[in-house]
């Protein structure tokens, strides 16, 4: 549960610190980097606890990560970067801890 809710409130931070003249822009365009967990779809099961999706889903691999970090270096495209990198970092941590 921790972790739906830092996948919400670090991107609102982000947008409130980062982008406050268009913040709700921001959080929303961030927010919907989340369809990227469409890829959850394709496991068996769908849903599992202890499993790591850093490395296991398609859309959450090594190549993949290094494009969304490039996306942020692009303007027109930084704000789509930046929620998939956050994204990304949440669920790595998530398979740390």
């Amino acid at each position: 549960m921790v972790h739906i809710v830092l996948h919400l409130l670090v991107p609102l931070i982000v947008a409130w610190c980062a982008f406050r003249p268009r913040w709700r822009v921001a959080f929303t365009v961030m927010i919907a980097t989340m369809v990227v967990d469409i890829d959850h779809l394709l496991a068996i099961p769908i849903y599992a606890a202890h499993r790591c999706s850093i490395g296991f889903h398609p859309l959450h691999g090594l190549l993949p990560i290094v494009l969304y970090c490039g996306l942020i270096a692009v303007p027109r495209f930084r704000l789509v970067g930046i929620g998939l990198a956050i994204h990304m970092a949440l669920d790595g941590i998530d398979c740390i801890v």
